[in-house]
């Protein structure tokens, strides 16, 4: 085990926690969000390092003890912490070869969600609107800021299509395989026959681009102001607050209405555009990879079908995993973190295998 290149990720990080202290760093809003970023992402090797460091220490003593006491107990619990430091240095090594993975960037950034129904009809709306309570529960459980960003509604409460940012820690890392197909099965609100249905609905997950990452010209732009449309508000249907923006080159439109003033409304609408514009370029480079390597593993397919929610049988499945719970209820609460973990799981046990890999070739 690299233990010395773990520390040095740990000094890393506390040089890190010096400059967020400079102010002539936090005065620099982009240095800054860079310098955060990196110092959360080294928050696992550090603690891994320490919690070596701790133990080092304690075989340290328990050897002194048995190098220099003569009492025939004391040296019994001395051979016996021995043998338990040693087991949790095994599983610190397991721990320190996660934390040393590579860290994808991507990871520690802020997201916009976006929730769409699909084949079903107003089932289909209604599950849409069910996915936006979800996750914006799961995030509110995080800890997390939710904001609407933009927001169609459908009837009997349903909702054709949603845009939500969400801010905190590590959100990109935690939501990254939520894009794709998500099917449901129940029985509809609107079924007198009692049938089960299968409705369906889409996610995609945009890491929040910065300014200095997607370049946007002003002439690739089509800007259109319009009035709000929804169930109410002071500002509904009354001003020219809403505004639409086209990117010529792409194709891309996106709207946002939600808030009073058209400045604030156009500043969202940019962000959005930049996430689109840059999982765009990812999704390129993926596909490219994947035709590199002969296969779609990992092509980040939007249409893929990754998780099926069984309500008369108050199952989940991710199909991405293989992964099965039947605890749906609390899942549409929001307590994510059962899937979450999984898939995290998986991405670093393959991520390791592609290491050990690497290294026997």
């Amino acid at each position: 085990m690299n233990w010395s290149k773990l520390e040095s990720l740990y000094q890393r990080r506390q040089e890190i926690e010096i400059l967020l202290g400079d102010p002539a760093i936090s005065n620099d809003n982009m240095r800054f969000r860079q310098l955060s970023r990196e110092y959360n992402q080294l928050e696992e090797a550090a603690e891994v390092w320490l919690r070596y460091k701790a133990i080092v220490n304690q075989l340290a003593s328990a050897e002194a003890v048995l190098q220099t006491e003569t009492d025939p107990e004391l040296r019994s619990l001395a051979q016996e912490e021995l043998v338990n430091l040693k087991k949790q240095i095994n599983v610190l090594e397991e721990q320190a070869q996660v934390a040393l993975l590579p860290k994808d960037p991507m990871d520690g950034k802020n997201i916009f969600l976006e929730i769409r129904a699909g084949t079903g009809g107003d089932e289909a709306a209604l599950f849409a609107a069910d996915l936006l309570r979800m996750y914006s529960r799961f995030a509110e459980k995080k800890g997390w800021k939710v904001e609407l960003s933009s927001l169609s509604e459908g009837e009997l409460g349903g909702v054709k299509e949603a845009v939500i940012s969400i801010s905190g820690k590590d959100v990109y890392g935690h939501l990254r395989w939520e894009s794709g197909g998500h099917r449901v099965q129940r029985i509809p609100v609107t079924e007198s026959g009692g049938r089960i249905h299968t409705s369906a609905a889409t996610v995609a997950v945009l890491p929040e681009a910065e300014e200095t990452e997607v370049e946007i010209n002003d002439k690739d732009l089509r800007i259109d102001v319009f009035r709000s449309s929804g169930k109410g508000g002071q500002s509904v249907n009354t001003t020219d607050s809403a505004v639409r923006i086209t990117h010529l080159p792409t194709g891309l439109v996106v709207s946002c209405q939600d808030e009073r003033s058209q400045l604030k409304n156009k500043e969202k609408a940019l962000k959005i555009l930049r996430s689109r514009l840059l999982e765009m370029e990812a999704q390129k480079r993926e596909a490219q990879l994947a035709q590199e390597r002969k296969n779609q593993v990992g092509s980040g397919d939007r249409n893929d079908r990754i998780r099926t929610y069984n309500f008369p049988q108050n199952r989940v499945t991710d199909h991405q995993i293989n992964f099965t719970s039947y605890n749906l209820d609390k899942v549409m609460d929001g307590e994510l973190d059962e899937i979450i973990t999984q898939l995290r799981v998986h991405a670093q046990t393959e991520a390791l295998k592609g290491l050990t890999n690497e290294s026997l070739t």
